[in-house]
């Protein structure tokens, strides 16, 4: 059988494997204070407040039409690859990109806002990234002299993969934990985490020493259910407040007993804190829209504007947003979410702005992978490569970072279905993040374990380019 006739059937079925849950909350209160991170040999150096925001577009970004090639020849190749899921090149918003001499972009339709940060010098594109062991041509691929990625194509391989960096393994850590691991020294604050999740426990934020502070997208603190120190006029409330107070300053002898009554009480130190730095927040000009992903980074914006109450000069935010999965109806649902993304960072760069911390912000877009370019019938499939979105005044603006592919069916990187080989892998476009909020360079590898497959720390160079480090 000729090694290009291989099925993708087949292929998915040799490289995807049922994936492991996420390593149990217990699990990870075990392992907190059982290995020591290294420590951050410049941590107090830089007097200002940075923060990362992670938003995770869960299910698989069909990307190639997030952002689409112009050019005459290229636009051809790019519609009679995709057919009937080609978006009119007349619909397309053109971005001036100074970086790709002889090609030119546009966005979709729905991402005007988009369009205008990359105008503005606010927004970057990361093009063709994904999961990596070592570059990879379409040579090696069909003759598996490469090391390819565990699970590839699985929805829940490639989602810990892009949390953990770890390609070759199921990890109980992430990267951004791993970073805070690193970092968190730089904060004054003992009570609440640097690491702060709009979507609850989340392997991204699970270090080895540090894991995430969940609050709700839209009111905040989760806390303890119904626990409320400042209520005086829910006399339930006063009653059931009291009681858990009680249980905490009990002194327990039985060691699981005061561990576990060591964390509740942590917790509610936490609740106490944070709920008291929000109440003093001010009240931005900036008008979110009313839906979850508006609403989270409406949260993450108040948080920050009160990141000095809370001790902070490093912060991680973690966002997800679900349902990218679109097998079907992907032109509709597509134009609906990307509507939702752009609505959403357009107003959070205009709160950071308000807060005259644009260049201290930096939200970068992650998705386990990107969708195969030829159409099953009205949507597509899983594949491996795609394009990110990197915003903020941190950012080496109008420009497209990595390779951005040839969309034709004969392209070198072109696997099967229209599985695109990555050229950037996420270690290095995580990489560029960490360095950026203090990580130095001789503790990457302990961020991003694979890093030096694709990086040389020591080079003095950054690892893509689209930051200002």
């Amino acid at each position: 059988m000729s090694q290009h006739k291989l099925s993708r059937r087949k292929f998915v079925g040799q490289v995807s494997c049922a994936a492991l849950g996420y390593t149990s909350i217990m699990n990870s209160l075990i392992h907190l204070k059982g290995i020591n991170a290294l420590a951050a040999s410049s941590s107090m150096m830089d007097p200002q407040y940075k923060a990362l925001v992670c938003l995770m577009l869960s299910g698989g970004n069909d990307s190639y039409n997030m952002i689409v090639p112009m050019g005459n020849k290229e636009y051809n190749d790019y519609a009679k690859t995709r057919s009937n899921l080609a978006l009119p090149k007349s619909e397309l918003l053109p971005i001036q990109v100074n970086n790709t001499p002889g090609r030119t972009f546009g966005l979709h339709p729905a991402l005007k806002g988009c369009q205008q940060m990359h105008e503005d010098g606010k927004m970057v594109f990361v093009s063709n990234v994904g999961t990596l062991l070592e570059p990879t041509t379409k040579d090696g691929f069909y003759n598996n002299s490469v090391k390819l990625p565990l699970g590839l194509l699985s929805h829940s391989d490639q989602s810990i993969q892009w949390q953990s960096s770890l390609a070759d393994k199921r990890s109980t850590s992430g990267w951004g934990g791993r970073m805070s691991d690193l970092i968190h020294d730089m904060n004054s604050a003992t009570e609440i985490s640097m690491n702060i999740s709009l979507a609850g426990t989340n392997l991204y934020q699970t270090g080895n020493e540090t894991i995430e502070f969940a609050i709700d997208p839209r009111y905040g603190s989760i806390g303890i259910s119904g626990y409320r120190p400042d209520n005086t006029y829910d006399q339930f409330n006063i009653l059931r407040t009291s009681a858990i107070d009680t249980l905490l300053h009990y002194e327990y002898k039985d060691i699981f007993q005061k561990t576990y009554i060591d964390v509740v009480r942590s917790s509610r130190d936490g609740h106490i804190k944070f709920t008291g730095a929000l109440d003093k927040a001010p009240t931005l000009q900036t008008q979110f829209t009313d839906n979850d992903i508006s609403q989270a980074f409406n949260m993450i914006a108040r948080t920050i504007s009160v990141h000095e109450d809370l001790g902070f000069k490093r912060q991680i935010f973690f966002v997800n947003f679900y349902g990218w999965d679109h097998h079907d109806e992907v032109l509709n649902n597509q134009n609906e979410m990307l509507g939702i993304v752009d609505g959403a960072l357009s107003q959070f760069n205009a709160a950071m702005e308000e807060l005259n911390l644009s260049n201290q912000v930096t939200t970068f877009t992650a998705s386990e992978f990107g969708r195969s370019l030829i159409s099953n019938g009205n949507g597509t499939d899983h594949a491996w490569g795609g394009n990110a979105m990197v915003m903020g005044g941190a950012v080496n603006g109008k420009k497209i970072y990595g390779k951005f592919p040839l969309l034709a069916s004969n392209s070198d990187l072109n696997v099967y279905d229209g599985i695109m080989i990555p050229t950037t892998s996420v270690d290095q476009y995580f990489a560029e993040l960490a360095l950026w909020m203090g990580v130095q360079a001789s503790d990457l590898s302990y961020v991003l374990p694979n890093i030096g497959h694709f990086y040389d720390p020591n080079s003095g160079k950054a690892p893509i380019g689209f930051l200002k480090i």
